[in-house]
């Protein structure tokens, strides 16, 4: 019923940037978040950044001033700049949709498959 598909993931060297695009596909009323969360080798999966439906943003204390959320609410697309990048940034990154498929439905999440963010010399 609903796609998400990340794109944008790379190889950049310390230092460097990035953009990742995630676009929500598919049966969709109305999004009422997105987020980007993380999973690097051998740990938990961990929280990036969110953007509610309004526009009001947070972040993960070690992305704050180097990573950028925002939307494109008519594409149902949602980026995440990163800026500044390094090595302990490698990881799979996930995008993550709060999303209702009807006018009466519940908000259920849904997750995309994953790009991998590489960040090596």
């Amino acid at each position: 019923q609903v796609q998400l598909v990340e794109s944008g993931g790379g190889l950049v060297q310390p230092g460097g940037s990035l953009r990742l695009s995630c676009a929500a596909s598919g049966r969709i009323f109305s999004i009422n978040a997105m987020s980007w969360y993380r999973q690097a080798p051998g740990k938990q999966r961990e929280f990036v950044a969110h953007i509610s439906s309004g526009g009001i943003t947070n972040y993960a204390d070690f992305v704050k001033g180097r990573f950028t959320i925002s939307g494109d609410s008519a594409k149902n697309t949602v980026f995440l700049q990163m800026n500044s990048l390094k090595p302990e940034d490698t990881a799979v990154y996930y995008c993550n949709g709060g999303i209702r498929v009807d006018y009466s439905s519940a908000i259920n999440t849904y997750w995309g498959q994953g790009t991998q963010v590489t960040v090596s010399s």
